[in-house]
């Protein structure tokens, strides 16, 4: 039998990014609290996430939302990394309280977003370590939250996912109006 890669590159990367789920999962996590939900994003769900991406740009007149809408359709798969909200008892003042009781309503707990970047950072090793194209996006993970993907989330972060001869997640151009 014989392989073309352009056939199985979609397979490849949808695979792939499985990977990267993994790894987010098993990243270390303040005080060993798993709060972290993970879903992978293929398909029309793409385009889904696409249109209200580039819908939260225009009525936000951000340039960068609509741009990265238009960006996002270039995966084959997208992996978000969300967090649940609890805050760690540790008092740490990262969040601007002096303590986690006298933390504003809303305000997030610092280690539950610290948490996500450990975790990014795990997916992303792993996507880097199988060469394939990735950009970290807040914008995605944004319009993933207003969708209601992952509802208990307060904090959502998309990363695309593909491979192609270029990057198409970098050197992109500007939309800003």
């Amino acid at each position: 039998m014989i392989h073309n890669e352009r056939e199985i590159r979609r397979t490849q990367v949808i695979e792939a990014a499985k990977q990267m789920m993994t790894a987010a999962r098993t990243a270390p996590k303040a005080k060993g609290e798993d709060l972290l939900e993970i879903l992978l994003v293929t398909d029309e769900e793409i385009k889904t996430l696409s249109d209200k991406l580039h819908a939260m740009g225009e009525e936000m007149s951000r340039g960068g939302m609509m741009r990265d809408a238009i960006n996002i359709l270039s995966a084959d798969a997208i992996v978000l990394i969300g967090t649940r909200e609890l805050p760690m008892g540790l008092n740490c003042a990262y969040c601007g309280a002096k303590t986690c009781e006298s933390r504003s309503e809303g305000t997030p707990c610092a280690m539950n977003l610290v948490d996500v970047g450990i975790a990014l950072g795990s997916a992303c090793a792993t996507a880097a370590d199988l060469r394939l194209d990735t950009r970290v996006m807040y914008s995605a993970g944004y319009a993933a939250r207003a969708l209601g993907w992952m509802p208990d989330c307060t904090c959502i972060i998309a990363i695309p996912v593909s491979a192609s001869a270029k990057n198409p997640f970098f050197d992109r151009k500007s939309m800003r109006k």
